[in-house]
């Protein structure tokens, strides 16, 4: 924390002499930055500079130390503290300067464990108002993130949008892009904290890469439990800023978010849209690229505009035999579904096996898929299906695009189907609540509990979702932190033991968890509950 600048007005130079040398300043954490005789040539100083503490003398000619408080505090020249010297125990003169914020009220001659008092409480007022200022800018940004995250998901109301534009740099066409892991496989070696820390460091990363634009930078959209990736909001003035191109700017970016992770990440860039109301369809867009890119040849960077154009001379639609494929889905025929897969890629060998001839293929069996599942249950999230269908883990011995990688993903989603014309939703919901009031504090999550009570994750997830209105991470979070705040205000524990006990061996993360859901810091927070009592 910087100094605090001093600012000492007397028409006394010996009190001015007196001031100046009654304690150590610098030793204090203090500088005098100037010396006035009146309230007259402090007013004008402080129009131009600024002051964190004013003592200042009650009577003098021209100003007066009362005249100068009223005066910068009506006129909003400074906020600094502001303590009045005098020689008079005058009880009115007392109450006008409280009217003006005056800090303190110190009578002549003033002593050096009183103005060693002044200081110390000065430095911890100072002290609290910076905490408050970044817990607030830490609300503040937490609270744009999750009008961001409404808008991208596609659910919002009109004053989400209202704050978000009122809050957004940049105005105009605007993309949703998407930088993870390469691969699903990178992270198998990993623990759930080392997963976690390597989100993190993939987020700060973009964050300093994009400064100030790093606040549209954003952890979780969804708050899955195997949401790894980062998302950002673009706009064509982050890449003007650098006096690069779009493409240029996307390679930077991956390249700057890649620094010191150890793995190979990718970036998925979602169509353009013309106004931050529409990015939900640019997610949506970025979510068929997930869901498709291992059907293609492998890249970096991913454009949804390049992906999906195709060239109608070259490029074969093979309706027949994916409509049979589809079909052979729905009724969950694993015979039809093999030879259904052997057809749809004998025609496309005979076609080229292009990329575009892939891709198109693709993209027509996924968006068919996801009608299926609407079709099951209208309250569906056809992004939660996307997600479903991106967030497949295929055997190591398997090639992503191959024959065999298709087999295995359509044979998984009609299983994904078949639950979801099961209502299962009833008893399964009632075991998931059980499993977090007596585990919350140990390492649960929806791919586990599915395995349990053998009901496939994504359904899982979207009919706890369905219900409670938020993820089951979100969920599990929000219990623990309630849990946390209980053990703030009944015991005397330390946070970080707290933190632990509740399910966080972060304690910056827990720390931040709380902030998020609660608006204040656990320290805070235990405070505030002491003082009211």
């Amino acid at each position: 924390m910087t100094q605090l600048r001093v600012l000492l007005v007397d028409d006394e130079p010996i009190i001015l002499e007196g001031l100046s040398v009654l304690i150590d300043w610098e030793a204090e954490g203090c500088k005098i930055v100037k010396t006035a005789a009146n309230g007259k040539e402090a007013y004008e100083y402080l129009k131009e500079n600024e002051v964190d503490l004013i003592l200042a003398d009650i009577k003098m000619p021209i100003m007066t130390g009362l005249e100068l408080l009223e005066k910068i505090r009506t006129e909003n020249i400074s906020d600094a503290y502001f303590a009045i010297l005098s020689g008079y125990n005058d009880f009115s003169f007392a109450q006008k300067a409280i009217r003006y914020s005056c800090m303190e009220y110190m009578l002549k001659p003033v002593a050096k464990e009183q103005l060693l008092e002044l200081i110390e409480n000065v430095l911890e007022q100072r002290k609290s108002v910076v905490i408050e200022e970044e817990e607030k800018k830490t609300w503040q940004r937490s609270y744009l993130i999750q009008n961001l995250s409404a808008l991208i998901r596609g659910k919002w109301e009109p004053e989400v949008l209202a704050y978000v534009k009122e809050n957004l740099p940049f105005n105009g066409p605007v993309r949703y892009v998407q930088i993870g892991p390469e691969s699903a496989d990178n992270l198998e070696e990993l623990s759930d904290s080392e997963i976690w820390e390597l989100r993190d460091s993939i987020f700060e990363n973009c964050r300093r890469f994009l400064k100030e634009e790093g606040d549209y930078c954003i952890k979780a959209i969804l708050g899955e439990e195997e949401e790894y990736e980062i998302s950002i909001l673009y706009s064509d003035e982050m890449a003007d800023k650098h006096g690069v191109s779009m493409e240029v700017f996307m390679e930077m970016l991956l390249e700057a978010a890649t620094e010191r992770i150890g793995i190979p990440l990718v970036a998925l860039v979602g169509k353009e849209v013309e106004d931050i109301a529409r990015i939900s369809n640019s997610y949506s867009s970025a979510c068929v690229l997930k869901s498709s890119r291992g059907f293609r040849t492998q890249k970096k960077i991913y454009y949804y505009e390049e992906e999906v154009q195709v060239n109608q001379n070259k490029v074969v639609l093979c309706k027949q035999s994916l409509d049979k494929l589809i079909y052979a889905v729905e009724q969950n025929d694993r015979v039809a579904i093999n030879s259904s897969v052997d057809e749809l890629y004998g025609e496309m060998e005979s076609a080229g096996l292009t990329g575009e001839i892939v891709s198109m293929n693709t993209n027509y069996l996924l968006f068919q898929l996801i009608h299926l599942a609407v079709e099951q249950d209208e309250t569906v999230d056809q992004e939660e299906v996307m997600l479903y269908i991106s967030n497949n883990v295929f055997d190591a011995d398997i090639s992503r695009g191959s024959r065999a990688h298709l087999r295995r993903f359509a044979c998984e989603y009609a299983e994904y189907l078949i639950q979801l014309r099961k209502n299962v939703s009833r008893g399964v919901l009632m075991d998931v609540e059980r499993e977090v009031r007596e585990h919350f504090a140990e390492n649960i999550t929806l791919k586990d509990l599915s395995k349990k009570y053998y009901v496939n994750s994504s359904y899982l997830g979207q009919i706890f979702r369905k219900k409670y209105g938020q993820s089951f991470k979100d969920y599990l979070s929000n219990y623990r932190i309630n849990e946390a705040a209980q053990m703030l205000l009944k015991t005397d524990k330390k946070i970080s033991v707290i933190a632990e006990e509740v399910g966080y061996h972060d304690t910056d993360y827990f720390i931040s968890r709380f902030i998020e859901q609660k608006g204040c810091t656990p320290a805070r927070y235990r405070k505030n509950a002491g003082e009211s009592e």
